[in-house]
């Protein structure tokens, strides 16, 4: 369903991404604390405002707009404002830092509020709306931050905190307005942390908290415009990625359980790979209503919602999971994980391809029984090579973190020198 476009090698492991709302510009914030820029070139149909034109293969240079080691210790979450203007960052150093996002310069920073007189390291930075930053730490808390009109921090201290999950908060999804909205932007939102799911309001606090799910939820993504079912309210859910393999839909506003569930990794005795990161597919990409689920074990698979089951995967990497996913504003998937991002295009098969793939099949159908025999021969091999496989990626795991600033800074494309 995509293609590589290029693949971007690190300095260091990736530890979070973010993707600008209305530019083709990716933020990284690496393992060893960097903070580093990308502008992804232009579309193909695209001018690049010098007249040229993008190449029609949709490869060309990646540009670096700054890069700094911002934050002592690991940048563990990156968010840019609603406008894109600012930039947010977090890191191990207990500091949150706004910069500009067009030179990478701060303009305003604050300390992020200690637990048990120790730095309450970060997990999650979040832009609600132009006066609302939230930020959830490792002890569970959840801070709301005015902001002034310059995206910088109206206090040093937040305006609210709240405590959702027990555990840490592994992921935030902003709900959709109501339409009787004058502003335009959520005032509530789903977290996921532990074994629960939540829904905060922006002036009531934490409303409701789910049941005991019975395993780690890590992921999620709310996805509108989904038919609606007898019985059902709308078609709108939260869906929520776990850490063995299975996809729940939640309906909005039934939060006490879920009501659905996807297998997108069931190929393991004990469950499947992790769920680690969510992405809504943008409508004009594909057919359907489609989401992007990134995995623990280096695949990014495609699920299409209504008939609720996977129709397309990749891989982005044979060792390193996908920690970072999502879609930037000409369409373009961008993953991350270990010391590499890579960009992705839709595909787009002509007519003597899709020829071909049929004559392929019917040749492949017609062989299904010659080959029967000599499955069994391989099943041994097969087995012993996917757990050296799976040896090489835990050994891969345990080193995260590490830097790898002996590598040279290039990018390498598809089809170029």
């Amino acid at each position: 369903m995509f293609d590589t476009v290029c693949t971007l090698p690190l300095s260091s492991d990736l530890f979070v991404q973010a993707i600008h709302p209305s530019e083709p510009i990716v933020t990284v914030g690496l393992a060893a604390g960097h903070v580093q820029t990308y502008r992804l070139p232009p579309l193909a149909h695209e001018g690049r405002g010098d007249g040229t034109h993008a190449p029609e293969n949709g490869c060309g240079t990646i540009e670096t707009s700054w890069r700094t080691k911002r934050h002592k210790g690991s940048c563990r979450s990156l968010t840019f404002s609603v406008d894109g203007e600012a930039l947010y960052s977090v890191g191990t150093d207990g500091l949150v830092k706004v910069a500009s996002t067009a030179t990478g310069q701060v303009t305003s920073k604050i300390a992020i509020p200690l637990h048990n007189s120790a730095i309450d390291a970060p997990s999650l930075v979040h832009a609600l709306s132009p006066q609302t930053l939230l930020l959830a730490t490792d002890s569970s808390a959840l801070h709301l931050y005015d902001l002034r009109a310059n995206s910088t921090f109206a206090t040093s201290t937040p305006q609210q905190t709240h405590h959702p999950h027990d555990d840490y908060v592994s992921s935030l999804t902003p709900l959709a307005p109501t339409d009787a909205s004058t502003s335009g932007f959520s005032k509530q939102w789903i977290s996921t942390g532990g074994s629960t799911l939540a829904v905060t309001d922006l002036r009531r606090g934490v409303l409701v908290k789910s049941e005991d799910q019975e395993e780690e939820l890590l992921s999620s993504v709310f996805v509108g415009g989904l038919p609606v079912k007898a019985g059902r309210r709308k078609g709108e859910k939260v869906l929520v990625g776990g850490g063995s393999g299975v996809l729940t839909l939640w309906e909005k506003g039934v939060w006490d359980d879920q009501d659905e569930r996807i297998i997108v990794d069931g190929g393991k005795p004990g469950g499947g790979e992790s769920l680690d990161v969510l992405a809504g597919v943008p409508e004009d990409v594909g057919e359907g209503k489609l989401v992007a689920v990134g995995m623990g074990h280096g695949k990014i698979r495609i699920v299409k919602m209504g008939v609720n089951k996977v129709v397309a995967e990749m891989s982005h990497d044979d060792l390193e999971g996908v920690i970072g996913l999502g879609f930037e504003v000409g369409g373009r998937m961008v993953s991350g994980g270990g010391p590499v991002v890579k960009v992705w295009q839709e595909k787009v098969e002509d007519e003597e391809d899709e020829v071909e793939t049929d004559i392929n099949a019917k040749r492949r159908k017609e062989n299904d029984s010659d080959e029967q025999g000599s499955d069994d021969d391989r099943d041994g091999d097969s087995s012993e090579e996917e757990e050296e496989v799976e040896r090489k990626r835990k050994r891969r795991k345990r080193n995260k973190g590490k830097d790898h600033s002996g590598n040279p800074h290039v990018m390498a494309f598809k089809g170029m020198d």
